[in-house]
């Protein structure tokens, strides 16, 4: 037995309790002290419940013991006295008057037979209502010939649920095979993520997708085991890029005047590549071969870019070049920067271009051959070496060591970005983030919105040249011969430590990385050696070389 006095003294009340163990059962008695005055109030609050006082309190005179018992048996809460026999007869008759009622009129009823129950009777009204209530619409619509919407429903699972599902019935798993919906998410995931695109381009499952039913493709059994291969191929891409095993493909340039590979672009087809030899040269991305070379500028070849259409570049010689891309035909030159053209861009009938002359110039291209000055940017105070854009901004770095942001539309300046303790040469700018490299050795990602400076890269010996990001890395090619690979979504966070930024550093250029783009699959790099390296991370071979240098096409690991 156990006592523990508490008291309310504010409210007039004093009260203790003690517990019994008695046949199995624990029975609370709470004994409360009651002032005169307050056993008035608590017979009306008891009279207004319902309860009947009797029942709980067994003499509320001045000063006197009122003794509460509570068990945890059986709860019985306040009853009525049993029926006499006449219950079932009376239970019939209001059932016969409820049928003849109206749904409004029952629902209403039954609101009003709820309200003057009590909470105990509430409780288990819940439970016997709760199943009821309960509907297995997957296994419903079918049955009402509506299995389109129980397949559209499903199609919003993810791959754990949607095995989860399979596994309820075999009416969900009817609906399912039958509703294809593997082969759905696989699409789905095709059509949003460039790796899953990618890896069906390249693994031939891309015929089996986006064709209907009325076409010969695999039972819905194939593309469910078909995504866990796909998803163990992501995983050893992914360990490929964090660990570095990698094939690696050489391309010898053989530049006839002077060596180095200034800038490049590539797709599934070709490589495109402007040499210090003045020369713009095309490559067979399988083969490896010189398909084509375009010559015209007389100066080195320092930036290009290019679509289906057309190639634009641009010179030493300080013109801007636009080729056609079967022919290698002279399309356009544009006369207007007084010193070399560093960098340029071009998308959706816009082209900014920047030069050693301080200078950007805003043109608009309505077709390759006719392209006008719509602008010229002036406010950086050495040559401007990079240049990239959206809708929204235009955003240029200098040697001056800024970053200055203009408006796409107006081509006012917006504001300056300051942070690097040396000129920048390199610089990449989507949505929110821009990510520069400079000859302090650093890298910086800023916002461009507000200017602040996130996050300070630290790791390269020389001038940072060339740098990329995607969603998840930051790819960065330096003076120092070397290739870093960053963790993009760690740089972004604050409470990473700086020494867990940097997956990987690759070495195999003997010179200068002067470019590099990459993808999901591999990273494609030039330099100032003479050559173009293919780094690539989805066909690994099992029998590499981990020491020394590889040569081309064979298997090689860079440890970190």
């Amino acid at each position: 037995m156990t006592s523990l006095p508490l008291r309310a003294a504010d409210a007039g009340l004093g009260f203790h309790f003690h517990s019994e163990f008695r046949g199995g059962v624990v029975v609370v008695v709470v004994v409360v002290n009651m002032e005169p005055e307050m056993e008035d109030k608590t017979l009306e609050l008891m009279n207004t419940s319902g309860m009947e006082s009797q029942n709980l309190v067994d003499d509320l005179s001045p000063k006197k013991n009122t003794v509460l018992k509570i068990s945890n048996g059986p709860v019985t809460g306040s009853r009525k006295r049993p029926s006499e026999g006449h219950y079932e007869k009376e239970k019939e008759h209001c059932i016969a008057l409820f049928d003849q009622w109206s749904e409004a009129d029952q629902v209403e009823f039954v609101e009003h037979l709820i309200s003057r129950m009590c909470h105990y009777q509430h409780g288990h009204i819940n439970s016997y209502l709760k199943p009821m209530l309960q509907r297995d619409f997957i296994t419903a619509l079918p049955a009402q010939g509506l299995d389109h919407i129980a397949e559209n429903i499903l199609s919003f699972l993810d791959a754990r649920s949607l095995c989860s599902a399979e596994l309820v019935c075999k009416e969900w798993q009817r609906v399912i095979s039958e509703g294809m919906l593997w082969k759905k998410l696989i699409e789905r995931m095709v059509r949003t993520d460039p790796l899953w695109k990618g890896l069906s381009e390249r693994h031939q499952w891309e015929k089996y997708l986006f064709k209907n039913r009325t076409t010969e493709v695999p039972p819905n059994s194939y593309y469910h085991s078909l995504y866990p291969k796909i998803i163990q191929d992501i995983e050893t891409i992914e360990a490929n890029w964090r660990c570095g095993r990698h094939n690696l493909q050489r391309i010898q340039c053989r530049s006839e005047n002077s060596k180095g590979v200034y800038c490049l672009q590539y797709d599934d087809d070709k490589i495109i590549s402007g040499l210090r030899d003045n020369s713009i040269k095309i490559w067979d991305k399988q083969s490896l071969e010189c398909l084509k070379i375009l010559t015209g500028h007389t100066g080195s070849v320092l930036c290009l870019q290019y679509d289906e259409r057309v190639i634009v570049t641009g010179s030493s010689d300080s013109t801007v070049r636009v080729w056609e891309v079967t022919s290698g035909e002279v399309l356009n030159t544009l006369i207007h920067h007084n010193e070399a053209v560093l960098h340029l861009r071009f998308a959706n009938g816009l082209m900014v271009t920047c030069s050693k002359d301080r200078s950007i110039a805003v043109w608009d291209m309505a077709s390759p051959t006719d392209i006008s000055l719509r602008r010229v940017l002036v406010g950086h105070r050495a040559a401007v070496n990079v240049v990239d854009f959206d809708d929204k901004y235009i955003v240029s770095a200098s040697g001056d060591r800024t970053i200055k942001v203009w408006s796409t539309s107006t081509c006012e300046f917006v504001r300056t970005l300051n942070g690097h303790k040396r000129g920048i040469a390199c610089l990449q700018y989507r949505d929110r983030l821009v990510v520069s490299g400079s000859s302090d050795n650093t890298i910086r990602l800023w916002d461009i919105e507000c200017g602040a400076c996130l996050r300070v890269l630290e790791g390269h010996e020389e001038l940072v040249r060339c740098i990329r990001f995607d969603n998840k890395r930051i790819v960065s090619g330096a003076y120092d011969g070397k290739i870093k690979v960053w963790d993009l979504q760690a740089a972004l966070d604050p409470r990473a430590p700086a020494s867990t930024l940097c997956l990987r550093t690759l070495v195999e250029h003997s010179g200068r990385v002067f470019r590099l783009q990459f993808d999901e699959f591999q990273i494609i790099s030039s330099s100032h050696d003479d050559t173009i390296l293919i780094w690539d991370f989805l066909n690994v071979s099992t029998n590499g070389q981990s020491e020394g240098r590889s040569p081309s096409r064979t298997y090689t690991y860079i440890s970190r």
